[in-house]
């Protein structure tokens, strides 16, 4: 098992191996495992490029991202015009129902409203407006339309979690209530565990899901 002072090591590697990002603007700690990112960036895309890359790292149990957006004077705009980007964004992207989401930008920051029959389709519209010029955050407030028996949903779940070869299946505890997963167990690494919420994403009539996984190393 690695120790703090190797992690720290082995997420400041990560960083620099990220062609978009500068890791000298990206301060790195590591306290029991638990890795804080902090420093400043100049677009909000950099900053989810930051915490994805720390969540690459084998060893890393959990992530305090304190990261913060600071544009340039090139890369300031008002509100209007990163709204009206956002449509744009949104409407040339196909897995997003653009009909039904509804843009706010306040400071900068954009609200998602709306809804949408699939987990990727809310996905599908945070990522279409995250590399926007002059956004500093997202709050995705995107509500799922439940369109299948919940009964059906844990058993789905359960077999695409078997069928997965990146998930050790086994160590997954899957529960239903209502329209509603709660996932507990153990993943291996932090990209199991995305699979894992990913499998579980993929079941029809999917409104929430709680995540108490434990990352072990």
């Amino acid at each position: 098992m690695k120790d703090d002072q190797q992690l720290q090591q082995d997420v400041m590697d990560e960083l620099k191996w990220d062609p978009i990002l500068n890791a000298s603007e990206i301060g790195v700690s590591v306290k029991k495992g638990i890795v804080t990112l902090s420093g400043y960036v100049n677009s909000y895309s950099k900053k989810i490029a930051a915490e994805s890359a720390a969540k690459r790292v084998k060893g890393v149990s959990a992530i305090a991202e304190d990261i913060e957006v600071r544009l340039g004077l090139d890369d300031e705009r008002n509100d209007t015009e990163i709204a009206e980007a956002a449509l744009d964004a949104l409407k040339w992207n196909s897995n997003v129902p653009n009909d039904r989401i509804k843009i706010k930008v306040e400071n900068g920051w954009v609200m998602l409203e709306g809804e949408a029959d699939w987990q990727y389709q809310k996905d599908a519209a945070a990522n279409a407006v995250r590399d926007i010029t002059g956004v500093k955050g997202i709050s995705n407030l995107i509500m799922l339309s439940p369109k299948a028996d919940v009964s059906v949903i844990e058993k789905n779940i359960r077999r695409a979690l078997q069928r997965s070869a990146d998930i050790e299946a086994n160590n997954i505890d899957i529960r239903t209530v209502g329209n509603k997963v709660i996932i507990k167990g153990k993943a291996r690494s932090w990209a199991e565990r995305s699979e894992i919420e990913r499998a579980a994403w993929s079941s029809p009539g999917v409104t929430e899901i709680e995540d108490d996984l434990l990352i072990t190393t």
